[in-house]
């Protein structure tokens, strides 16, 4: 059966190009137009239910793109979203970039084809990559922000779904959600402080990560102020296994504490300091970020970052209607509190100074 995918390679085009240009042809170059729909025709492809049904308007959906469904923190997220946008009477189309940037501009083509809006949820995309796969769409960026600059508008910018129309601003600054990681790395640092530790590894995460460059910074700024020394263990995988790895590291180093980039990393960490007979919090503290629900089924119970999960999703949906609907709502940057919990203990007897 021919496919949008072989109609676009026939045209020399993107997926969403030949999406717009069979649902909305008014907003396509008449030369791309036409080139497609050629194509279409010698090919014999049949637009499916779902793209016939754009020809009626608004489709009544939201694409939700995440970078990996399996992380509960964005389980977590996506579900907040399904379930404010399904109370407003929306459907939600979810896609999974699996943590990896060079996909994520076809997949936010793909969404913009079959929705009204967008939320695109901590992309690994570099800021460059991410403006142009986003530029004319209706969309709200959550855990990233995307300044605006100065751009003309283009001819084939617009669509019958999640694209702006032609003209209406294709440089302007996509709202977002996100979360205080500033103050939540800085409550980390004032409690290891208080707690007698001097010297605490740090295990970011990848280096395509907008919020984990911040959780960095705000570290490096706060260890400044209460005269700690942060030792950077490495970047890592944000996974259980990213954890694991960087355990050893941390155990190497020295350092009484650790600070992981989030909750799955830490659990890594603190399984690992287990099989390796360190004792937590008695020899080594552990910090994690998020809170996710497994924060709290661990042994010893992980001390946390708190982030609000649920109510930055239901605050990114909201964001995104209010665009729909034609308004232009702020940003918003949500506050977090520091969950003490069972890992994170005194720094050893003769680390204190």
């Amino acid at each position: 059966m021919v496919t949008v995918h072989d109609v676009a390679r026939a045209a020399g085009v993107s997926i969403s190009t030949v999406s717009r240009a069979l649902t909305a042809p008014e907003r396509v170059a008449a030369a791309t137009r036409d080139r497609v729909t050629r194509a279409a025709a010698e090919l014999g492809y049949r637009p499916n239910v779902a793209a016939s049904g754009l020809r009626m308007g608004r489709t009544h959906a939201v694409g939700l793109l995440v970078p990996d469904l399996e992380n509960p923190y964005f389980a977590s997220v996506t579900k907040s979203v399904q379930a404010r946008a399904r109370a407003e009477g929306y459907e939600v189309f979810v896609a999974d970039s699996d943590e990896d940037p060079d996909v994520e501009p076809e997949l936010i083509g793909a969404l913009a084809a079959r929705t009204d809006g967008l939320l695109v949820a901590s992309p690994r995309s570099g800021e460059a990559e991410l403006r142009a796969a986003l530029v004319g769409l209706t969309a709200v960026l959550a855990n990233r922000e995307l300044p605006a600059v100065d751009a003309e508008p283009r001819p084939d910018s617009g669509s019958g779904s999640g694209r702006a129309a032609e003209g209406e601003g294709a440089a302007q600054e996509i709202p977002f959600v996100s979360v205080d990681d500033a103050d939540g790395v800085a409550q980390i640092v004032g409690h290891l402080h208080a707690l007698g530790h001097r010297s605490v590894g740090v295990a970011a995460g990848p280096a395509s990560s907008w919020s984990g460059a911040r959780r960095v910074a705000g570290l490096v700024d706060a260890a400044a102020r209460w005269d700690l020394d942060l030792v950077r263990l490495g970047t890592f995988q944000p996974y259980f296994a990213g954890g694991t790895q960087a355990a050893d590291h941390a155990v190497a180093s020295g350092v009484t504490a650790v600070v992981a980039f989030n909750d799955l990393m830490a659990l890594g960490i603190l399984s690992r300091l287990r099989q390796r007979g360190v004792d937590v919090p008695g020899q080594m503290s552990v910090v994690g970020f998020d809170d996710v629900q497994l924060a709290t089924l661990v042994s010893p119970a992980l001390t946390t970052v708190h982030a609000p999960l649920a109510r930055l999703g239901r605050r990114a949906v909201d964001l995104l209607l209010a665009r729909l609907r034609g308004g232009t709502p702020a940003s918003v940057q949500l506050p977090v509190e520091l969950t003490i919990r069972g890992s994170s203990g005194p720094a050893p007897a003769g680390t204190v100074n």
